[in-house]
């Protein structure tokens, strides 16, 4: 096990994201009420972008969350990336140091929007580059996930603890696929159809659709980006990772390639697979590329 960073207890950490996670949770309570009356959407929304939305939620919640972080623990030599402050600033973001938070205030900020359930607050600590610890929160479930190395468990609000119930399905005809309510394209269409899961369910945020394989309500998630085109990035599956491979699962590329965090740009691109067993998940990765070559549904030469 990695050490922390001096003068970290782990479990003092825990304690504090824990606090902190059930504030913003009730700053996304408070919006949620807003929301319920349909003239009042236009009063939290930020922007006029209706792809990527930022609210009034996203940017309370961004600031609550990196304050706390940044008052107790101002001496220790970690930054932290947030979605929204990349969105704002167009400073150099990229970070020498062995240790890094990766914060996405609101992921799934449409089905907020929306009035659905599934949206999540994701916050994550790299350690060069790959997720160590790992906060994914669920209001409406009221649910916090919680991964740190090898343990991972889900606290309720009122303190009681679920844990991972991850299937043992192996085969792709026999699993059941989550995927984007919102954040579909055709090719992805194309490589479902063609796979023909046994089952499929549509939600949003990428964390709450990890929670859900944690859960054993479903199997796999693909995540497909075209080439030149938008992208997920690091906050979106950063935390998620953490939780997912804490419970036994494991997210990869499309060539069973563990991913990494802080490029450049941030993106995570092309084609990736998170799946309920770290064992099997190779002959998936395998079995999803055969697919993609018989059918010629993906560009790989240009990915």
């Amino acid at each position: 096990m990695v050490n922390l960073p001096s003068g970290i207890d782990i479990q003092e950490l825990i304690d504090d994201l824990r606090i902190v996670s059930w504030e913003a949770s009730n700053v996304f309570h408070y919006y949620s009420r807003i929301l319920k009356d349909s003239n009042s959407k236009c009063n939290i929304l930020k922007n006029d972008n209706i792809e990527d939305p930022v609210t009034e939620a996203d940017l309370e919640v961004n600031d609550l969350i990196i304050d706390r972080i940044s008052r107790k623990y101002k001496n220790i030599n970690w930054e932290i990336l947030s979605e929204e402050n990349v969105k704002i600033s167009s400073k150099n973001h990229k970070t020498n140091s062995d240790w890094g938070w990766v914060l996405d205030p609101l992921d799934g900020t449409r089905d907020f929007m929306q009035g659905t359930s599934n949206y999540a607050m994701h916050l994550a600590l790299n350690y060069r580059f790959k997720p160590l610890l790992g906060i994914v929160l669920i209001p409406e479930k009221e649910e916090l996930w919680i991964g740190f190395g090898d343990n991972v468990w889900c606290e309720k609000k009122d303190g009681s603890k679920i844990y991972p119930n991850l299937s043992n399905n192996e085969s792709l005809k026999n699993m059941v696929l989550v995927t984007s309510k919102n954040h579909r394209n055709q090719t992805l269409n194309n490589l479902i159809e063609k796979i023909n899961f046994n089952k499929t369910i549509k939600m949003g945020s990428i964390g709450c659709k990890i929670a859900s394989i944690l859960r054993g309500e479903s199997d796999i998630y693909i995540s497909l980006s075209m080439p030149g085109r938008s992208s997920p990035k690091d906050w979106d599956f950063a935390a998620p990772h953490a939780i997912l491979k804490a419970g036994g699962g494991v997210i990869t590329n499309l060539y069973n390639q563990e991913l990494t965090y802080g490029k450049l740009n941030f993106e995570q691109s092309g084609i990736i697979i998170a799946s309920n067993n770290v064992k099997n998940h190779q002959r998936i990765c395998l079995s999803i590329r055969e697919v993609i070559e018989k059918h010629q549904i993906y560009p790989f030469n240009s990915s």
